[in-house]
């Protein structure tokens, strides 16, 4: 049965949750591919597919509108895919399950795709509709942005042929974008040796649960709990007063997404069980209070469990709990020009456990100003180096400086005018668009993003507006309408 059947817009909601039944996590891709190439094949749209799988799709302009400037509308067809402990879903197979609550849809305990989901589902609704009059225009469907912006990366010039690009991958109505954020992700490796775990030693385990979560960008002013932080702190202060040793290190998912959860197996003597229960309950409100505004979900569990069959050698343990008590998190740095304006951050994001042998931190970093974004890298690799880490640093991706002479951002801000009676915010955004990406293709594009509200994205508290999306659609086609001509 259909859930979202009667929302409005109809055809926008429809589609969205087409979408919602193809999995498409982030470089799995190829069933929402194919779901793309067949609906332009069903609607008689040419359609490109370019080596890395970004996809084009074509609609002629409507008859007396063929002056008028090619726009491309462009959006990421790929997922992050977090899930509720306890939940039983394979992002690879199985569909999203949305529901209605109050002016939110929502998913059953995964993460909804409205990011960039129901910029898909627009751009769909557009290339079906025969109610809008307007000029060519082409649709851009990019894959993998969420873990590495690859599909912007490998787009090729000559691609696309328009001028103006309309991104619709923003999550703030009213909101108009004209400026985002570079970003590099800084990982690192730290190698262990394997060690019998002492005989008068008992093992726990310590769960950190409960956090909101978010997006790294968007969200990393938040002051949001991160897991790993939590945890690292426990095992660090337990470890300065008892003889403890480390099996088990793991949390976070997703490398644009504030870490919700950590999961930690450690040994402590006999005989400091009872000081340690004594030391864990009074760090657990300690910290629930410290975060009881951002965080009231948050919850620490700590539980007796079977003796691991291996601990971390002493040293490594040592430079792992420091490492990660060093390395900043949050946001380092505030733009002097815009106010309210996160310029530098850095994400502590994720550790997991390799082979037995080594931990993988992956952390990444983001800021307007292209120095300062190496510079909190260096930071982080800094810290990592001291304690005998291999460090590497991805390609990094620009940042898309902002033009306040733009046409399209003008023709925006007067359509928005026009339709609610009310000026939009024209500002930067401290998170990865694909745009920084584009103009190092085709230097001469004029573009803006916007989109609806969206909440909690990259967690399964994702949430999008239904009376916003209503507005963005409104706008999209306003948009598309006041396209100037091709002079």
């Amino acid at each position: 049965m259909e859930i979202l059947n009667n929302l409005e817009p109809k055809e926008v909601w429809g589609y969205f949750e087409q979408i919602c039944k193809v999995p498409r996590p982030s470089k799995k891709e190829d069933k929402i591919i194919k779901f793309l190439m067949d609906f332009a094949k069903e609607n008689q749209l040419e359609a490109n597919k370019d080596k890395s799988g970004n996809l084009l799709i074509k609609k002629p302009a409507t008859s007396g509108k063929e002056n008028l400037k090619t726009v491309v509308l462009q959006s990421h067809i790929d997922m992050v895919g977090e899930k509720n402990k306890g939940t039983d879903h394979d992002f690879e197979n199985d569909p999203i399950k949305p529901y209605i609550e109050g002016d939110w849809v929502k998913a059953e305990g995964t993460t909804l795709g409205a990011d960039d989901g129901i910029g898909m589902a627009a751009q769909m609704a557009i290339l079906t509709s025969d109610k809008i009059s307007h000029g060519p225009v082409e649709c851009l469907f990019t894959v993998d942005e969420e873990t590495g912006l690859t599909g912007a990366f490998a787009l090729e010039s000559g691609f696309f042929d328009g001028k103006i690009l309309l991104n619709l991958d923003s999550e703030d109505e009213g909101e108009l974008f004209i400026g985002c954020a570079g970003g590099i992700d800084t990982t690192a490796r730290l190698s262990f040796d394997k060690e019998n775990p002492p005989s008068d030693h008992k093992a726990f385990r310590l769960f950190v649960t409960g956090l909101n979560g978010g997006h790294s960008g968007d969200e990393i002013d938040k002051g949001l709990g991160n897991s790993l932080k939590i945890a690292n702190r426990f095992l660090w202060n337990i470890n300065e007063k008892y003889e403890t040793q480390l099996s088990k290190f793991e949390g976070g998912r997703a490398r644009n997404a504030i870490p919700r959860e950590a999961d930690v197996v450690f040994t402590i003597q006999e005989e400091d069980t009872d000081q340690l229960t004594e030391y864990f309950n009074s760090f657990k409100e300690e910290v629930k209070d410290e975060l009881k505004v951002t965080e009231p979900n948050l919850d620490i569990q700590l539980e007796e469990v079977e003796k691991p069959d291996f601990v971390i050698d002493e040293d490594s343990y040592f430079d792992l709990t420091n490492a990660l008590y060093g390395c900043p998190h949050g946001v380092y740095g505030w733009s002097p020009e815009i106010e309210g304006l996160v310029e530098t951050s850095t994400n502590l994001a994720s550790i997991k456990m390799e082979d037995e042998e080594r931990f993988f931190i992956t952390t990444s970093q983001r800021s307007s100003v292209d120095s300062a974004k190496h510079d909190i890298a260096s930071m982080v690799e800094s810290v990592f180096r001291l304690a005998g880490a291999k460090v590497d640093h991805s390609a990094g991706y620009p940042g898309w400086q902002p033009n306040t002479d733009s046409e399209i951002m003008k023709i925006t801000r007067d359509a928005y005018k026009r339709l609610f009676d009310t000026d939009p915010e024209v500002k930067a955004i401290h998170a990865g668009l694909e745009c920084g990406l584009f103009l190092q293709k085709y230097p001469y594009l004029d573009m803006i993003s916007f989109g609806p509200t969206i909440k909690g994205a990259h967690t399964p508290e994702e949430r999008i507006s239904i009376e916003t999306t209503r507005k963005f659609w409104k706008l999209l086609v306003e948009v598309i309408v006041n396209i100037p001509e091709d002079k």
